[in-house]
């Protein structure tokens, strides 16, 4: 039995205790449709905002909508604590909120149509699988990297874990790993690159971990969607339809 099959098995257990297997019913308890309901149920992926719905409606801990591990109910679903100060790189430092457990949505961007209606508009779209991370700030969630330009750090398959940035002009930290979309000659491209201060005004230099891209200038002005990469994973097995 797959992870997909074994939540919607959960969803129906779900249906089962608080609605009395009525899709109708437990539609109406988390303002969705019946058919939602039906389809989760029978095995489509549901959206992260449901998935987030369900949990704080009848406290059910996200671990185990996901999982199945642990208990089903749990009153602490996102628990989040105040750690000390935490050095970063760049001789910088910042008080962060570490968040104890969190469930990250992983997006397909192929469906997604782009970088820029994904962030737009995430609950749009439905994540292709759920992560979970212990000790990890605030994220909005994960794609499967593509491409060389990060190798041997990033490689092509793995997972980077995002953050949104949305003042693009006061929240760069020069030298850190950006996932971002800029336009070039009315064409999109995303990559992930270090960002470094230019010497052009008004642009930035992408910086590759690759010997063999060069870095590259490009008007601060062209970007149109960037999120800082929090965190990446690598899988060392083969994985069926990344």
């Amino acid at each position: 039995m797959n992870e997909l099959t074994d939540i919607s098995n959960r969803i129906s257990d779900l249906v089962e205790h608080f609605a009395d297997g009525k899709n109708t019913k437990f539609a109406e308890l988390v303002s969705t449709s019946e058919a939602n309901i039906r389809n989760y149920r029978n095995g489509k992926m549901p959206k992260f905002d449901f998935i987030q719905k369900v949990c704080e409606r009848f406290e059910i801990s996200y671990e185990w909508f996901i999982s199945g591990k642990g208990k089903m109910f749990s009153k602490n679903i996102i628990p989040e604590v105040d750690k000390n100060d935490i050095m970063l790189l760049n001789e910088r430092s910042a008080k962060y909120k570490i968040i104890e457990k969190q469930i990250i949505p992983i997006y397909n961007l192929k469906a997604a149509a782009g970088l820029v209606s994904l962030f737009q508009s995430p609950s749009s779209f439905i994540p292709v699988d759920y992560i979970s991370l212990p000790n990890l700030g605030k994220v909005d969630g994960g794609l499967y990297a593509v491409g060389d330009s990060m190798y041997p750090l990033i490689k092509s398959g793995d997972i980077v874990i995002y953050r949104q940035i949305h003042d693009m002009i006061n929240n760069i930290f020069w030298g850190e790993m950006y996932l971002l979309s800029y336009n070039l000659e009315g064409e999109e491209y995303i990559v992930i690159k270090y960002i470094q201060a230019s010497e052009i005004p008004g642009c930035i230099k992408l910086v590759s971990q690759n010997s063999h891209h060069s870095p590259k200038d490009i008007p601060l002005s062209q970007i149109r969607a960037l999120a800082q990469i929090k965190a990446s994973i690598r899988f060392n097995t083969i994985r069926l339809n990344p």
